[in-house]
């Protein structure tokens, strides 16, 4: 009685010190993990006067309406937090704030990592995939200090919305189903992402229904989702009716019916015997098709009404991933929505790539509701990313899931054979002390003493022992080999201490750095320091009008507006594709055309980035092409074909003279002849550059950084008409042409033309909608 109580005091201590272990564990990656304009407006001017902010320092002349053109999740967590920090009186300020925003979530985002994995396959798997997520390499690009981004709060609400559905989905429990609806109205809030989740769940409850997996806690788990997170998302104000009338939200409406078909039917079956329940049966299902018709009929007409099917840019990129570089450049042209290579793969998540497959073996044994969950999430995340490299960010929480639940396994293997080998030697060791204690006995005592009722219970024992023995057999055959487990758990800890090493190594090379300040090493290891980017936006706080208005390309719209303070034309929002069109037309326009858009914009200064010195390679230039593209699918006088040689982007000698005279290579080449003896080579396209010695008209240059990465132009005034007659000969003519034919050859509707009259006039006869000026 005293052992069987020790040993219940033992297991209760070995439990509790696992939890407080735990918990230090969660603390320690907690400690491990651990838009500013738009934040210091509300905390200066409150949330309502947030919602209701039209920002006259972007998109000029537009404007911008903030509350319904920006997601406020983020915002409006870092302004609780700093209310939060300012009424325990600590005063850090508004950028102090939004600086460790990101570490704080993501220090969230690891427990919520746990807590998700836990509900799946244990505490040993939660603390491991905790771990990983901590030091993944693509989390932390979005979730270190000073990356005030939607995804450094929208990956927390991602997994922590999950492991409520997962909750519900164990315990049947309305009040997690309530949390988890909050939780998703605080995704959408936070970032557009979450439309994976709404599309996710449903996919998962049709297959639990189609697997015949359907249970009550299934739909308690469902059904209180799409009705009261639907009615919350529909409150934010840059999503509104979307919630209910774009197709990305169509799956979930449709599961929401098949559901409740299913829950009547399985209502009806336990009232009803299985004769009157085939009849009821046919019944329900008869009307539930009935209804469902009339849905995706009302669903059909809506969605023929759009001419995108009822689906957004970025929704049909990853339905069709070509679907963006036909038809929306705009979406194409952003480095993030290109497909990631293999290499990325290994760079964002490393060994983790090896262990998911091994995670989602792990996951059929035994095959659960919310091991079925995080399969379909690994399979569809794995999609995702493969189309997207900014989806990396969805992916990586669920290898880390599935690597934490594969090593879990694998140490719960590897440990059980080793602690098998161990007791089986312990054994060993009990019964030949034993042996030796009985061969002291004389064999003649043994023959004289009697059989009595504690030996009859000896050989009972003995009797019972043999099947125990046989089991003993069986529990060894399921062990591997002691040395391979010792080998097989040295190397995983070989793996660890490579992908921490990795990890460790991205955060500090690849994802630390300032985004605007650039560094690079020398071939005898010296380090270099690009700071090009402030101080070029510190000229133009400096040496600028409060009112003078910036044009740049949209890359670099928040940073103008946040750093110089300057009003911009474009920004990073890119919610006018037209507009962004404009500025892509100017860019790929001759001078004088692009003068005269900038000037119809009260434009005062142009700004571009130039890498061609320091061997900068995203820079304007090599982005030229979307300009062009972008700015032909709203003006079609641009074309692309008349920037390319025999369907080849070149700059050198063999550029056409459309590519040579447009605004974007006079101002990233103008005065870059001088910079190497006259060569003009370019160390990023690494060729010598067609066009030298020109000079500009209609812009003058005001500054050029030190590394020659940021150039400033300033537009030169119109020049003042002179009153009175001028002589005009009669054999000339002015003519404004505005033909189709003519929009290659000259600039329609903005630029009158003096040529000799006599071609004028043969020309006059062969185009129409020409205005003749006399």
């Amino acid at each position: 009685m005293a052992a069987s109580t020790d040993t219940t005091t033992t297991t209760s201590l070995r439990h509790a010190s696992g939890h407080i272990l735990a918990f230090f564990i969660l603390l320690l990656i907690g400690v491990l993990a651990f838009s500013i304009r738009l934040f210091s407006f509300l905390t200066k001017n409150g949330i309502y006067d947030f919602w209701n902010w039209f920002d006259d320092r972007t998109w000029y002349p537009l404007g911008r309406v903030i509350g319904g053109t920006v997601y406020p999740g983020l915002t409006l967590t870092a302004g609780t937090m700093w209310k939060v920090l300012q009424s325990l009186n600590i005063p850090l300020s508004v950028e102090t704030v939004c600086v460790f925003t990101a570490p704080v979530f993501s220090a969230f985002a690891a427990w919520a990592t746990y807590l998700l994995t836990k509900e799946v396959k244990g505490a040993g798997a939660g603390l491991t995939a905790a771990v990983l997520l901590a030091m993944v390499p693509s989390y932390i690009s979005r979730s270190v200090a000073g990356s005030y981004d939607n995804e450094a709060v929208a990956i927390f609400a991602l997994i922590f919305t999950f492991y409520l559905y997962i909750k519900t989905l164990n315990t049947g429990s309305l009040f997690y189903a309530t949390l988890n609806s909050i939780s998703y109205f605080y995704m959408v809030c936070s970032w557009g992402g979450y439309t994976f989740i709404i599309n996710l769940i449903p996919m998962h409850v049709l297959l639990c229904i189609v697997t015949g997996r359907y249970s009550p806690r299934l739909y308690i788990a469902y059904a209180p989702l799409v009705v009261l997170g639907t009615l919350l998302a529909a409150l934010v104000p840059v999503v509104g009716f979307n919630a209910v009338m774009t197709s990305e939200h169509f799956a979930s409406f449709l599961v929401f019916i098949i559901i409740h078909v299913v829950a009547l039917a399985y209502y009806i079956k336990g009232m009803l015997s299985p004769k009157m329940f085939k009849v009821a049966v046919t019944l329900v299902v008869s009307v539930g098709l009935v209804v469902c018709c009339a849905v995706v009929a009302v669903l059909v007409a809506v969605v023929a009404s759009s001419p995108t099917g009822g689906w957004s840019g970025r929704s049909l990129s990853l339905l069709d991933p070509t679907y963006a570089s036909k038809y929306i450049p705009i979406i194409a042209s952003v480095s993030e929505h290109q497909p990631p290579t293999w290499p990325s793969y290994f760079m964002d998540i490393n060994i983790l790539a090896f262990l998911v497959p091994a995670g989602i073996i792990a996951c059929f044994s035994p095959l659960s509701d919310a091991s079925s969950f995080v399969i379909l999430y690994i399979v569809m995340s794995a999609y995702f990313s493969g189309v997207m490299v900014r989806l990396m960010l969805v992916f990586a929480p669920a290898a880390c899931i599935m690597s934490g639940i594969a090593l879990s396994e694998a140490f719960d293997v590897f440990t059980r054979s080793i602690k098998f080998y161990a007791s089986e030697s312990s054994e060993n060791v009990q019964n030949e002390a034993g042996d030796n204690v009985m061969k002291t006995d004389t064999k003649e005592e043994i023959l004289k003493e009697r059989p009595s009722k504690k030996n009859k219970k000896k050989e009972k024992e003995n009797n019972v022992e043999k099947p125990t023995k046989k089991s003993h057999i069986e529990k060894r055959a399921l062990v591997l080999p002691v040395g391979l487990s010792v080998f097989s758990l040295f190397l995983i800890v070989l793996l660890a201490a490579f992908y921490v090493v990795h990890s460790v190594w991205a955060a500090a090379e690849a994802y630390s750095a300032p985004s605007i300040v650039l560094t690079s090493y020398s071939p005898d290891g010296g380090l270099h320091v690009f700071d090009d980017f402030r101080e070029a936006y510190a000229w133009l706080s400096h040496n600028t009008e409060v009112d003078d208005k910036v044009a740049s390309w949209w890359d670099y719209g928040y940073q103008t507006t946040a750093m110089a303070n300057r009003t911009v034309i474009v920004d990073n929002n890119t919610w006018n594709n037209t507009h962004i069109a404009t500025v892509g037309t100017a860019m790929s326009s001759p001078e004088k055309a692009a003068w005269e858009i900038f000037n119809s914009l009260d434009v005062k200064y142009v700004l571009v980035v130039f890498g061609g010195v320091v061997g900068y390679s995203s820079d304007d230039i090599n982005k030229f092409l979307w300009m062009v593209r972008i700015g032909g699918g709203v003006f079609p006088h641009i074309k692309e074909p008349d920037y390319l040689r025999d369907g080849q982007y070149r700059i050198d000698s063999q550029a056409t003279p459309t590519m040579l005279n447009s605004l974007m290579y006079k101002l990233s080449y103008f005065r870059f002849w001088e910079t190497d003896g006259g060569k003009g080579y370019d160390r990023v396209r690494r060729t010598e550059i067609g066009r030298k010695h020109f000079k500009l008209t209609h812009f003058e240059e005001v500054f050029t950084t030190h590394h020659w990465m940021v150039r400033i132009y300033k537009l030169k005034p119109q020049k003042n008409r002179i009153r009175g007659k001028t002589k005009k000969s009669r054999s000339d003519l002015y003519i404004k042409c505005n033909c189709q034919t003519c929009f290659g050859f000259f600039k329609a509707n903005s630029r009158i033309l003096y040529h000799d009259r006599d071609v004028m006039l043969n020309i006059l006869h062969a185009h129409i909608n020409m205005q003749v000026f006399v």
